[in-house]
């Protein structure tokens, strides 16, 4: 079941517009506020993100241009303001589609089941043309080049195979035994300390903020979790 998230701080708004999301067969959260629907967005997967651009705390362009930073999740802004100023500010900061209050929840279904479909297709595509696509990570195992946010990101030899072995295996806990026998192999010189240190460039190379990842995390005690 595909999972939206409703960033909106009009409850009636939100709740009408969850109600005809789920009678169409799609699981909804709701936040109120701008800073708890963007730490929802950065830490649990959603398929779509519906975001109303006056919002406390943190407003819908703000909390936009941080998701892309991250991820190519499809986000619908939501706003009463009928500018056109302001339409392609947020279709500019990466914004899918701009819905302008008021609107039929009928047309909003059938927006948002558009952009579901259309963001599936170009995962296929990627996914037809051996490509790995993830929190805004592009990785080509063919080519062996890896693009964040569509920009080029130089890797070494075992920091690709390392990243694309993680990628491959989400959400798992993975022992840097297990790790270092997969990428260097328990025959080759060194040992699993390696690991760290190649764990702490991939860091420095995915990671907003290294010193407190948000995908690639330390289990202490068991290994390290990259996290979908």
């Amino acid at each position: 079941m595909k999972r939206i998230l409703i960033v909106e701080d009009e409850v009636s708004i939100a709740e009408l517009q969850r109600d005809y999301l789920e009678i169409n067969g799609l699981y909804v959260d709701m936040e109120s506020s701008g800073k708890a629907g963007l730490d929802r967005v950065l830490h649990e997967g959603y398929d779509l993100i519906i975001l109303d651009i006056m919002l406390p705390e943190i407003n819908g362009f703000e909390i936009c241009k941080k998701i892309r930073a991250v991820t190519n999740v499809p986000i619908l802004l939501v706003s009463a303001k009928k500018e056109e100023i302001d339409k392609i500010r947020g279709l500019g900061l990466g914004a899918d589609d701009y819905i302008t209050k008021p609107f039929s929840p009928s047309e909003l279904v059938a927006r948002v089941k558009a952009h579901l479909a259309r963001y599936e297709r170009l995962a296929g595509s990627r996914s037809s043309q051996n490509t790995i696509y993830v929190h805004g990570i592009s990785i080509d195992k063919a080519a062996r080049r890896v693009y964040i946010n569509d920009k080029e990101v130089i890797f070494t030899t075992k920091e690709f195979d390392l990243l694309t072995f993680l990628v491959m295996h989400p959400n798992q806990v993975l022992s840097k035994e297990q790790l270092f026998e997969n990428i260097w192999g328990f025959d080759s010189a060194g040992d699993v300390s390696t690991v760290t240190v190649h764990v702490r460039k991939l860091r420095e190379k995915i990671e907003r903020d290294p010193a407190n990842p948000q995908y690639l995390e330390t289990v202490w005690g068991a290994g390290y979790r990259f996290n979908i």
